[in-house]
This record gives C-alpha cells, sequence and structure tokens, in this order.
C-alpha cells in the first residue's frame, strides 16, 4: 500500500513553542542536529510539566520524557530509584521545542537539505 503524503509549504525558519505558549501536561518535541549542516537530526518526546519547581528556581521550564510520564511517575513524587528523565532549562531557551506539526515542518526541511546535499559532487 503506498500513502499521499500531504503537500505543505514549509517556512524558511523554524517555529518552536513559546514560553507563554506551553500547557502543562501537554506533549512536546526536543528536536535537534548533531551536527553543523543540520542534516542529522535527533527527536525526543517529552512533556511540559512546570515552571520553576524547586524553591530558587527563577524562569525555568520543566520537561520529562513520555515513557516515566505515561507510566504515572510525576516530578513531584518522583524517587530515586523511578526510570525518569526530567530536563530543565531556561524558558529563554526553548528554541528546540516544537508542538508536532512544527517539529514534522524542522524534519522535512531537514529532508530538503539531505536530498540537496546528496546531490552535491
Amino acid at each position: 500500500m503506498t500513502m499521499l503524503f500531504e503537500q505543505r509549504e514549509l517556512k524558511s525558519y523554524a517555529e518552536p513553542i513559546s514560553e507563554g505558549e506551553l500547557q502543562e501536561e501537554s506533549v512536546y518535541f526536543f528536536v535537534s542536529f548533531v551536527d553543523e549542516e543540520m542534516l542529522i537530526p535527533t527527536m525526543e518526546t517529552v512533556v511540559y510539566v512546570g515552571r520553576n519547581l524547586e524553591a530558587d528556581d527563577v524562569d525555568q521550564v520543566y520537561f520529562q520524557d513520555i515513557a516515566s510520564f505515561r507510566s504515572g511517575v510525576r516530578y513531584e513524587s518522583a524517587c530515586e530509584g523511578d526510570d525518569a528523565v526530567f530536563n530543565s532549562g531556561s524558558q529563554n531557551e526553548l528554541g528546540h521545542v516544537f508542538e508536532y506539526e512544527h517539529a514534522l515542518d524542522v524534519l522535512l526541511a531537514c529532508s530538503i537539505r539531505r536530498g540537496k546535499s546528496m546531490q552535491q559532487p
């Protein structure tokens, strides 16, 4: 069976989520690249779990890996033995955090770059 992927217009820039758009317990995607040419992407599915979760935090946002979140682990009750991964960082540095459709756009743009790089001698 062959599937046809809907044609879409890609912008020349990525559209990461903004701090004001983050919603607790919503799924997001970390998209980054391991190379400067942006030809080798990595993508991680995460859940936004909150802001300033520690007493001394200022403008910090927290994400949790999807597997541990779906298994019921929560930041407030996580124990050392839990297999959970929490990431935190500045709410002003969200350039790698995307909603699904925008993450897909980043990956499609990567696919185009990869195709062009294969054509070059």
